[in-house]
């Protein structure tokens, strides 16, 4: 069983720009650079919510009960494995060797000729990794332009349709 992933190095560049959310809401002053540079994060962080997957580059923490966890990871998409850390049955801290294993789309596998170590018993183990897109796609994109210009222009409270553009334009991209 996988744990909630922790956020250990938060993303550094959104896949929208100020430049272009300030298109999208059809502002040309500086006023609001501030609010808008927050929409973007909020309606990202949205999407990443509904799509189950990391959109901008951050790095990760998950654990997770069993070796047989990794046959699936929890995040998506992810860039590169940084360490896999577990207590083995000695009780001492341990960092598994990347020759053991190697990364295949959404599950880590084992290499020919390798195999789990054993852990500790009711000891998890730690997968750290770099997650998120390197550029998303442009349904994505517009989806996250378009919940940046909803929460503008409605800063408040407001009723919202069962099925909106921003549910049309991201249910092709969730991850299971």
């Amino acid at each position: 069983m996988w744990f909630p992933a922790t956020v250990t190095t938060p993303a550094t560049a959104e896949p929208v720009t100020l430049v272009e959310a300030k298109r999208q809401v059809r502002v040309d002053f500086d006023d609001e650079d501030d609010y808008l540079t927050d929409l973007i994060s909020v309606a990202r962080n949205h999407a990443e919510k509904y799509c189950n997957v990391y959109l901008a580059q951050q790095t990760v923490s998950v654990k997770a009960d069993n070796w047989c966890d990794m046959a699936h990871l929890p995040v998506y998409p992810v860039q590169s494995v940084t360490s896999i850390a577990y207590v083995d049955s000695l009780g001492a801290s341990q960092t598994l060797a990347n020759t053991v294993y190697e990364l295949r789309d959404s599950k880590i596998v084992l290499k020919y000729g390798q195999y789990w170590p054993t852990q500790q018993q009711g000891s998890l183990i730690t997968l750290t990794a770099v997650v998120g897109f390197t550029q998303v796609d442009p349904d994505v994109k517009h989806a996250i332009l378009l919940r940046i210009a909803d929460l503008y222009e409605n800063r408040e409270s407001a009723s919202e349709p069962a099925w909106t553009s921003f549910d049309a334009l991201l249910s092709n991209n969730r991850f299971y």
